[in-house]
This record gives structure tokens, sequence and C-alpha cells, in this order.
């Protein structure tokens, strides 16, 4: 073989191995492209695939929400020198419930014609029986027990004039006993009775007050 034949057959040789390892290196890195989105769908399959667990799972429910009270309508905490302007300050427009309207009655039919002291008075009476396991515990209740208030009268309470001063200065009042608001000279009294009169069951009970035409008594 010439020299130059010789020569040729190494280019052509050397030109074959340069196209193979051109084609292998090609190969290799589709091979490896292919491979990696091979992963990346396997990964993202195994996110939409679900596993199920053969153990017990126990989800934690989301927090129930707590029942919202309604507010309280209260008296306002005036800073008040006397009950006088305590009751001035408090007010008596909105409409009073079924139990309060029960304190406000009594209040009214029992005391109206007294000092201001004796009708917060006979309030506290109606407030201090509501609490007490002795009486009915509602004020309500309590007005309403049978032979206890005289201005009741066949179960029920007479109409009320609802524009006067009376009516509405007894509402403040009320407002004053529930929320003991003003200290009352009856404290813990639990009956009353008009010192014109003296019934057989105070000889039994320990007088507390005497408030211009009532006493009280624990």
């Amino acid at each position: 073989m010439s020299r130059k034949t010789q020569k040729a057959s190494i280019v052509a040789i050397a030109a074959t191995l340069a196209i193979g390892l051109i084609s292998a290196q090609g190969s290799g890195a589709n091979a490896q492209q292919g491979e990696n989105q091979e992963i990346s769908g396997m990964e993202a399959d195994a996110e939409t695939v679900p596993v199920f667990v053969s153990e017990e799972v126990v989800q934690d429910l989301p927090p129930v929400a707590e029942p919202v009270e309604e507010p309280v309508a209260e008296a306002p905490l005036a800073d008040a020198s006397s009950l006088q302007e305590l009751i001035a300050v408090t007010p008596t427009d909105g409409t009073l419930s079924p139990e309060m309207e029960c304190l406000a009655g009594a209040i009214y039919f029992e005391s109206r014609g007294e000092p201001l002291a004796g009708q917060l008075a006979v309030g506290r009476v109606i407030v201090n029986r509501a609490e007490s396991d002795d009486f009915p515990s509602s004020y309500c209740g309590v007005v309403y027990q049978r032979k206890q208030f005289s201005f009741v009268r066949g179960g029920r309470m007479p109409a009320i004039p609802r524009s006067s001063a009376a009516w509405h200065r007894a509402k403040a009042i009320a407002q004053i006993a529930h929320h003991e608001l003003w200290d009352s000279e009856a404290k813990d009294s639990l009956y009353f009775h008009a010192r014109y009169v003296r019934p057989a069951w105070s000889k039994r009970k320990v007088a507390r007050a005497t408030i211009s035409t009532h006493i009280f008594y624990r």
C-alpha cells in the first residue's frame, strides 16, 4: 500500500471515529434529557395520585365558633354625686324587657309618692327576693307571687300612665336597683310594709331601715 493510500485510510478512519463519537455524545444528551423528563413526570404523578394508608387518620376539625351573646344594655356607671343626679342621667327612652317592666311597675305602684331613697329601697327588695332561695327567681315571679303586693289584682298589674314623670323615674330607678349602681338603705331587706300597719310577721323579722312611710326588714 502506498504512503498516500495509507494516509487516506488513516484520515478516513479518523473521520469515521469522529462521527461516531459525536453521534454517541448526542445520544447520551438526549437520553439524559429524556430521563429527566420522565422523572419530572413521575413527580407530577406522585402529587396527584392519592396514597391510601391502612392506619386511621384523624383530621383536626376547624374550630367551632362560639355563640355570640347579645350585649346586655346596662345603665351608665355615671359619676353622680347624688341619687337624684344618677336618676337624671339614666336613659329611660328604650323599651324595657318584661322582667324590668315588672320591677319598674312594682316601684311605681308601691312607692311613686315616696322619696327617691324609698323608691330605690322598694326596688332593692324585689331584686333581693329574686336572688333569694325563698322566693321566685325572677322579678315577675316575685311581683306576681300570690298575696305579696296589694296592687296586683287577679294576677295582673294595673295600666300605667307611660308618659308620666313618675313612670320614667320608676324605669330609671329599676335600672339602678338592678345594676346596683347606688347603695340603698334597705340593704338586704326582703320585706317591707307601711308604717300605719303592723303585720304579725314583722315581729319575727329584723328591721333594716325606715324610709318615709315604709319599714324594711330582713
